[in-house]
């Protein structure tokens, strides 16, 4: 089990679980079509962002396998809402769990989506003691594989026309990082 002493901080940013007065900051995300572009959905409306609301504000404890922490992402020096990470545990069983992260677009090469997700790392590995997580993505999203690459996991797999997403068949492609690697890393 894992329940993190919120807030999550780093040398730029803030991680924290999402409060009632982010839905606005989500809908600016969560609307665009640059945002959506590689994601399992079009841009969402203000409704859409409003319903998945609670379950957002609710994930913020890993209990039991199935369970994910979404952690809104801030900027310390203005509190600005710029993007959130996620990390599911995918599997108690083989020590194994899934990393995410969503940016606004005018946030992006600007190192903070590595900088939120490294702490998720730590979490999963330190703190929850996974064995490995992964990070999939849709493999034309070269942005999000070379900061996979970053955060030092390495690509795996790339499964050629995986899935039918919004009227076309898309490639996954999956990277990965071992405990033993993470600790590699970071020694």
């Amino acid at each position: 089990m894992l329940r993190p002493a919120y807030p999550i901080t780093t040398h730029r940013l803030i991680l924290r679980p999402f409060a009632e007065d982010d839905l606005d900051a989500v809908f600016m995300i969560q609307s665009r079509p640059d945002v959506a572009k590689y994601l399992y959905w079009e841009p969402r409306t203000l409704a859409e962002v409003v319903a998945g609301h609670p379950e957002r504000m609710a994930l913020t404890t890993l209990e039991e396998e199935g369970d994910g922490l979404v952690l809104a992402v801030e900027l310390a020096a203005t509190g600005e809402l710029i993007g959130y990470v996620n990390l599911m545990w995918l599997s108690a069983e083989h020590g194994g769990g899934e990393i995410g992260f969503i940016f606004h677009p005018d946030h992006h090469g600007k190192g903070y989506a590595a900088e939120a997700t490294t702490p998720l790392l730590r979490l999963a590995f330190e703190e929850l003691g996974l064995h490995r997580v992964v990070g999939r993505l849709d493999a034309d999203n070269r942005a999000s594989a070379r900061l996979l690459e970053r955060l030092g996991m390495r690509h795996e797999a790339h499964f050629r026309q995986n899935e039918f997403v919004k009227g076309r068949w898309a490639d996954e492609a999956v990277y990965a990082m071992l405990a033993h690697e993470w600790r590699e890393l970071n020694s």
